[in-house]
Order: C-alpha cells, then structure tokens, then sequence
C-alpha cells in the first residue's frame, strides 16, 4: 500500500513544479477535489519547497496515511534521525487544543502501530499559517521518544526542525524503507466503525496483513452469498464465526459499510443487543460526520447521505418495530452481532408479554427476527455473528435456536455455515446437524474469521485477568503482560490513581473508572455506581468537559462499557468480590450488609455473573491500568480493612505490584 499521495527526496521535491505535486494530490484523492482544499495544498506545498531547500538530505511525504484514525497528516519529513510530522491549518491564527491533539495522536498511531516507527524519535508540529512568530525551544520528549506537539507559525517551522536535528542523536533513516514498513494498526471499535463509515478498506484499518486477508476474504464470501440471493431471489440465513479477537463486529460493520460504499441501492443494518454499544457507535459516527462536513464538498456530500441511525439500530428496537404482521422491512441485507445471546422462546415470551403487552407471543427471538426478514417478497441475506467458548447465560438462546427456526417454519431458505459448526463436539446436537448437513451450502472455511486482530499491547490480558480470577496465583504471575508494553499496577488511594491515569494519557487517548454495578460500598469513596451516565458523553466528549471519562469523575460499570474500550482504565475493587480462604466469594449488598451469594440453584449462575463483571471491566484497557483497592474503614462493618488487604495481597501474589 502506498503510504502518501506523493513524495520524494528534499532535492528533488525543492526543484518539483507545485503544479506538478498538486497534480498528484489531485489524482489521488477518491472525490474531486474543492477549492478550500486546492488553496491548502498550494499553501503547503509552497511551504515544503522552503523547507525542502533548506533540508537537502531529507524525504518529504504529502497526505501519508494514518489508517487506524481513518485520516492523513498533511505531511511528514524524515530528516537524520528524526520523523517530522506536519499538520497544517490553513488560515488559523490560534493553536487549538485539538488540532493539537490530532497531531500528537498521528505521532502516536506511528510510534504504535508502524513497525519501522517503533524505535524512532517521532515530532508533530502544528503549523498555523496565520499565527504570530512562536517563542522557539525544544520542548519535551516521552519515554517513548515520541515528543509532545509543538506550535508554530510558518517562518518557525525551518528553525525548529534545525535545532531539533542540531541535538539529536541516533543514525540517519532511510526513508522509502521507514515507508514501507508494515503497518499493523489496532483501532478502537469506534474508529473502526468512522473509517469504515467514511469509506476506508478494512486492510486499511487492520492489525496485520493475515487479520487484513481474513476479514477481506469472509466479506466476499458473504457478498457471493447477497449476489446469488438477488440474482435468485432466495433468502438465506449466513453463521459467520471466529477465534477470541478475531474482530467479529469488525466484520459485520465492514459488510454493511461495503454495501453502503458500492451504493448498491438496498439497505444493510447492522444489529445489536447491546444498547451502549449502539448508542455511542452512532453518536460517534454522527460526529465524524459533523467534523468531515466542513470544506470537504464530495466528501460531505456523499457522508450527508447517510444514515447512523438506520445503519446500526439496537436489535430489540428492530424487534419491536415490526410487531405488525404488515410491517414490512427495508433492509435487503441484515447482520446480527452476537448472534448466539438473541433471546429463547421462554425469555422472549415472558419479556413481550411483562414490558409490550404481548400476550400471545409465542417465538424466539431468532424465530421472530427470521420471520420478519421472511415478509420480503424478493429476497434476504440475514448475516449472523457468532461469539464462540463463552458461557451461555439463563435465556441466551444459542446458535442452534436460529437452525431450530429455519428446521420449522422456514424450509426454503439457504444456510451458509464454516464447517466446524458441523463438527461432532460443535454447538449443535446429532439430530440438528443431520438436517443442517441436508439443507446447508457446502460449508466454506472463509465464514470463519481465524486471525486475531487483538491489541498487541492487550495479547495476554485476558488471559491473565482469567488466571487471576481463578484460584492459582503462580500461573497468574506467569501469564501477568510485559509491564513495558502494558503496565497494571494496584493502588489504595483514588486520588493517586486518578493522578497515574492524567498522566499516562496523550492526544486523543481516552481514560476512565470502571466498576461493578453492585460495587456499592464504594460510596464513601466518591464514586456512585448507581448515578446514571450517559455513555456517548462519556466515551466521546473532550477533556473539559466534566461528564466525559477522561474527567475521571463519574463511574461506568460493566454495562456501560461491555463491547468497548478505553486506552487506560481504573478500576475500583469493591467487597462484592472478596478473597475467601478456600478462594473468590461473590456477595450482594442488600439494605446495610453484603449477602453472600451461595451456590445453589441459580444463584451459582448470579455469583457468576459478579465475577464476569469483573472479567469485562478488567479487560477494557488497551495500554494498561491500574486497579484501586479502597484502604476500608475500621468503624465500618461493610467496608472492614482486613477484607481490603487480602484483596491487595492477592493481586500482589498474582504479579501485580504497588503503583510507585
């Protein structure tokens, strides 16, 4: 993949006609480009000739693709040992917090995510053309070598970069092999959502080129699926399955984006269960939208004509939406996340009946759902994403409640399915794959997503938290991630978490507190588990304002941030998981006192559900976090401080040590 629309080497570029880069930018970009845009380039190419002429021995870069952010830097200069990273805002006269912050972010995604940035001193610098000359100095360099962003007005910039290479050290790079490096981004949910929305590929955006080819080839073969249903006029239901951190939703949102990218002129919706979720993907891509609009002309007007609110839409709206057996729906093509947790014919039953007024309902919620898409009278591709080793809680219906409904009521539709569905020890009983095997397509292996695309920072997180939810401490230790890579460390004083927390955060990462819902002892210490949030305030707003995460003053709980993340986490332990002698007791607080929650019936499934909180909130960090178990109060018979320590004591045995 060519990284930038168009470069060369500083002699070269110095002597280039602006036509003639200008003319490759032109080119390049996917819709024509408008004057504001033509007026900025001129500017910046101006601009990069002064600076090219004076900087003989370096490589200059144009629109060098920052992929996990969806965007590109205006341009980069590798000169010596250095990578100079270039944002220009044309007309401005101030510094924005931002647009400084989107800067920074871009050295960031290099540091992070471009192999051949790893070991290299990285620099943003912010140039508003507009601004009065910058009182000049050299600012400050992170451990990682990647330096904090530094304003300047255009006749600034030549003496910044001269000092800068005047102290530093290190060999000289060579820039068309620091270019081609692989590039192996791990974005957040959200911004893969933004750059699939605003139109990027999903190799753009994946961790490693395997991860890129996966999710490529298991879009075609859903895509071969539409095609022959259209071309037919058939209906078909599609399992499309993966390994732990494959990127199931990923997948599902680039097959809906893909047929929004082709206008293909039939709606795809993307549906989930899970309400946060969806609320905060659609907010966040209404915002790309708002922040792409200005200047961009095509651009914009291609984005104005789409809709987030009909492109993701939580599944039990959907439900409820067509109730009237004569509603019929829009969507030709409909992918379901998390196919497996839909509703059994019990739980759906009780719930439309309690909170609809539903009295004679009488299906699954698979059932209900496939004989929704059944009304069309053309056809239908129901696409449905598989979550596989996970525990299925009370009413989860399973992948085999799907089949169960096409075996009953829907004899002509079509099943595509991996073939380890089939398998003896797969989810489906004898019976159930004797008629599946009948009726399926031949079972193609590219529904089956087999490439993590996890963070590489969070690799061994999961596993580890699940060690040390467990019962062994030394296998804990072992599996604990490299604290270089992604630190975790245990703190007895909020205030010098939320201190670690400001501190480890840069540009546009996000931090935040996270605990339990039934955490609620953790009152006297300032944080309410039961004050509601708003959830696109708080994993989307700015840093000024007090109802986002990064303020660090509300809590989300496990049901905020379930299917999300943050770059750093804290998290508070409160005694509704305590350390017992014979290992982990999950309680309840009820009136004045914790309640142990026994093992009994399905109360073993309700301990379980405390320890799984606990699961999922330990796992959102993607850099690291820091855990923050509450000192107690010796005059407090819910918050003893010898409960506190042994839940210290064990963290410490399972590798985790004191935050310094």
């Amino acid at each position: 993949m060519k990284r930038a629309w168009f470069d060369a080497p500083a002699d070269v570029f110095a002597k280039a006609t602006p036509e003639l880069v200008l003319g490759h930018l032109t080119k390049s970009t996917l819709f024509p480009a408008e004057l504001p845009q033509i007026a900025a380039w001129q500017f910046t190419i101006t601009h990069l000739k002064h600076l090219a002429e004076a900087l003989p021995d370096a490589h200059v870069f144009m629109e060098f693709a920052i992929p996990r952010m969806g965007r590109r830097a205006d341009a980069v200069i590798v000169a010596g040992p250095l990578i100079l990273v270039l944002e220009y805002k044309v007309g401005e006269r101030a510094f924005a917090r931002h647009a400084a912050e989107q800067a920074h972010g871009y050295a960031l995604d290099l540091k992070n995510f471009h192999v051949t940035s790893h070991d290299k001193a990285i620099v943003p610098l912010l140039i508003a053309t507009q601004a009065p000359p910058q009182q000049l100095g050299l600012g400050f360099w992170a451990p990682d070598k990647v330096h904090a962003p530094i304003n300047l007005a255009p006749d600034d910039v030549l003496p910044s970069i001269q000092r800068l290479l005047a102290t530093g050290t290190g060999s000289k790079i060579d820039a068309e092999a620091w270019a081609a490096g692989a590039y192996r981004p791990t974005p957040s949910i959200i911004e893969a959502a933004e750059a699939l929305y605003a139109g990027h590929d999903v190799a753009e955006i994946s961790r490693s080129e395997a991860g890129a080819e996966n999710l490529s080839r298991t879009a075609t073969a859903v895509e071969a699926v539409v095609t022959q249903m259209r071309d037919t006029g058939g209906k078909a239901i599609c399992f499309v399955t993966g390994v732990p951190g494959a990127g199931k939703t990923l997948a599902g949102l680039n097959i809906a984006c893909g047929r929004l990218a082709r206008d293909v002129g039939e709606d795809a919706t993307f549906l989930s269960g899970n309400g946060p979720l969806v609320d905060v993907l659609r907010e966040a891509l209404r915002r790309d939208q708002r922040a792409r609009m200005p200047n961009r002309g095509r651009e914009a007007e291609h984005l104005a004509n789409r809709t987030p609110d009909k492109f993701i839409q939580n599944v039990h709206h959907f439900r409820d939406e067509y109730l009237a057996v004569d509603q019929l729906p829009s969507e030709h093509v409909v992918i379901f996340d998390e196919a497996q947790r839909a509703w059994d014919r019990a739980m759906t039953s009780d719930f439309m009946r309690r909170k609809r007024g539903q009295h004679g309902f009488d299906q699954s919620e698979p059932g209900f759902l496939l004989s929704v898409m059944d009304r069309r009278p053309d056809w239908c591709v129901v696409v449905c994403l598989i979550g596989e080793g996970q525990e299925i809680n009370r009413g989860e219906a399973g992948v085999a409640e799907w089949l169960r409904a096409l075996q009953s009521d829907l004899p002509h539709w079509q099943i595509f399915l991996p073939p380890h569905l089939l398998a003896d020890d797969g989810p489906l009983d004898g019976g159930l794959r004797w008629h599946v095997s009948r009726r399926a397509a031949a079972p193609s292996p590219d529904l089956h997503l087999a490439t993590s695309v996890r963070s590489f920072r969070a690799d061994r997180v999961s596993a580890f938290i699940a060690a040390m939810l467990n019962h062994d401490a030394a296998a804990a230790a072992q599996l604990r991630p490299d604290p270089e890579q992604f630190p975790i460390w245990q703190v007895r004083d909020l205030y010098r978490a939320r201190a670690w927390l400001r501190q480890q955060r840069r540009a546009g990462e996000r931090a935040g507190l996270l605990a339990s819902s039934n955490a609620l002892r953790l009152k006297p210490e300032g944080l309410h588990v039961k004050a509601p949030i708003d959830v696109c305030h708080w994993f989307l707003n700015g840093n000024d304002d007090v109802r986002s995460s990064n303020a660090l003053e509300d809590v989300a709980t496990e049901f905020a941030v379930q299917g999300l993340e943050l770059d750093w986490c804290g998290v508070a332990w409160d005694l509704n998981l305590r350390r017992a002698p014979d290992g982990w007791e999950a309680r309840e607080f009820r009136g004045t006192r914790w309640n142990a929650i026994r093992s009994e019936t399905d109360r073993l499934t309700r301990a379980d559900y405390v320890r799984n909180a606990y699961r999922v909130l330990l796992t959102r960090a993607r850099q690291g976090m820091v855990i923050f178990v509450p000192k107690g109060d010796a005059a407090d018979a819910t918050r003893p401080p010898a409960e506190f320590d042994a839940i210290a004591d064990w963290l410490s045995d399972c590798g985790i040590p004191d935050l310094p």
